[in-house]
């Protein structure tokens, strides 16, 4: 199978790791080289192309059988504006490109507030926000690419932590504690929530396009277990020897806050997955790959501060 991997964040790490172990080299595209050098191994084909063209959506799928597409926009709803018309040249130059797979890297938003307690695939998709409507579209655009000559995937995320993870409610946390600092959170804190360590995705990811049967259409990949943004944050500071040293912003603040910084501006119209979060159901891909692995979280703390403390400034 030739895969090209569209990103070099955390999941197209991941992904790229899942088939560098198999011995398996892989084609990394993305705008610069060096993100997509600093995950590539030896073998890996590096193709810079502007996926918001269709002439860099034909250099990164050609003569490839399968395509991840593990692109993240900047965090703001104008950015978010451009997943649809960038899904759409995606799909239609992998159907020009004979691509035979195609998965997305998907996440909750597009569920909206959820209506019972697990939300399953087939829940409703109604967006409370604008990104969340963006994301939909996304995903409405590649699952309706589904054809008789290529299947379109849709891999449905909760939040995520992991090594080197930069855009994450507790990546602040994971700084902190391997600089025996304080970790600031987003509350609210203590809400039940559910995380996916990284290094679990690529696994999934290369299971669904390797597997014999059809695979088309939508699945969630759940967290190791329910759990609070506080909760794993402590993990953390335990996995560092530490006593908890946490601070948390409450909603108040973070509204003052975000008037003189654009994230936390941002980051207000998703406060309600802190407040009536969305739990994932995964039973139907744990049905189809029943050997998949969730890395718990006492585990997946202590690998994330490791690789913390290894990105330190030497002293």
């Amino acid at each position: 199978m030739k895969l090209a991997v569209i990103g070099a964040g955390a999941i197209g790490r991941s992904v790229a790791a899942a088939f560098h172990a198999g011995g398996d080299a892989v084609r990394l595209v993305g705008r610069r080289k060096a993100p997509l050098a600093a995950i590539a191994a030896p073998g890996d084909e590096l193709v810079m192309a502007d996926v918001t063209t269709p002439a860099g959506c034909r250099s990164a799928l050609m003569g490839c059988d399968a395509a991840v597409y593990a692109l993240g926009l900047p965090y703001t709803t104008e950015a978010f504006a451009a997943y649809p018309p960038m899904m759409q040249a995606f799909v239609r130059a992998a159907r020009e490109q004979g691509v035979k797979r195609l998965l997305l890297i998907s996440n909750v938003y597009p569920y909206g507030l959820p209506r019972s307690a697990r939300v399953a695939e087939d829940h409703p998709r109604e967006p409370v926000m604008q990104k969340g409507e963006y994301r939909k579209e996304q995903e409405d655009i590649l699952l309706a690419a589904t054809s008789a000559g290529m299947e379109t995937i849709s891999l449905r995320l909760p939040d995520f932590y992991g090594p080197g993870v930069e855009n994450s409610l507790l990546t602040l946390a994971a700084k902190a504690a391997a600089a025996c600092g304080t970790g600031m959170l987003l509350g609210p804190a203590d809400t039940p929530h559910e995380f996916v360590f990284t290094p679990d995705v690529g696994p999934v990811v290369k299971a669904l396009l390797q597997h014999e049967g059809p695979v088309a259409g939508a699945y969630n990949f759940a967290g190791a277990g329910v759990i609070t943004q506080r909760g794993l944050a402590a993990l953390l500071y335990e996995a560092a020897g530490l006593p908890p040293k946490l601070r948390v912003l409450p909603p108040w603040v973070q509204n003052v806050m975000g008037l003189f910084m654009p994230m936390l501006r941002e980051l207000k119209d998703v406060r309600y997955l802190s407040q009536t979060p969305v739990l994932l159901d995964d039973a139907k891909l744990r049905t189809l790959l029943p050997g998949l692995r969730k890395t718990p979280y006492d585990e997946g703390a202590r690998l994330t501060l490791a690789a913390a403390r290894a990105s330190l400034p030497a002293a």
